[in-house]
């Protein structure tokens, strides 16, 4: 606290007898819901008395008061209730009011419009089981790849163990060139295809 007495610049709590200047009071709150803290102290020297957001509000910056009220009512709800919307750039705080506790998998953040997984809190992915999904780079995560993936796996198209290209086999032998010049065969199983390495052109 920087100890500033101008009184057109003080912040005095009814319920105490300190008084800071606005702008250690607003840093002090804000310090406070960073470390996700939302009863917030009076920061005078052993006082204990809490700070309510009414008496602060004239003081505070608009981004602070709105993060203090949005942590209040996040606090209200117990963790296993809440998941947050999977986009960095949104990060809402949702609620899970699935009382039947029936298994919902494909969910939409009302706030972004976005669709995710409610299994896996990640982006949707149609198709994929959770884990296969965990599995694959970032870079291969975008929408346009998921619906690459899933047409590959309509259209039963392989991927080349070398470079990763699809490939499609439309008729004659299983042995496959790619374009990077790998050689592969394809083994037909009863669960679908499998690659089988043969040789490769350098």
């Amino acid at each position: 606290m920087c100890g500033h007495k101008d009184s057109d610049q003080m912040f005095r709590n009814e319920r105490c007898i300190h008084s800071f200047c606005s702008d250690c009071i607003s840093k002090h709150i804000a310090s406070k819901i960073q470390e996700s803290i939302t009863v917030v102290s009076c920061p005078g020297l052993d006082c204990k008395v809490v700070l309510e957001v009414d008496a602060c509000r004239p003081v505070l910056p608009k981004d602070v008061l709105e993060r203090w009220d949005e942590a209040i009512c996040e606090a209200l709800f117990p963790a296993s209730q809440k998941l947050y919307c999977p986009f960095k750039d949104c990060s809402a705080m949702l609620l899970n009011d699935n009382e039947e506790g029936e298994v919902i998998r494909e969910s939409e953040c009302p706030y972004c419009h976005r669709l995710f997984c409610a299994q896996c809190h990640d982006a949707w992915h149609p198709g994929l089981e959770c884990e296969e999904f965990q599995r694959m780079n970032e870079d291969e995560r975008g929408r346009s790849d998921l619906m690459l993936r899933e047409l590959a796996r309509e259209r039963r198209w392989m991927r080349c163990p070398h470079c990763k290209y699809y490939v499609e086999r439309a008729e004659g032998c299983l042995h496959m060139t790619c374009r990077c010049s790998f050689h592969f065969a394809m083994d037909v199983e009863k669960n679908g295809l499998k690659i089988m390495v043969v040789a490769r052109d350098d």
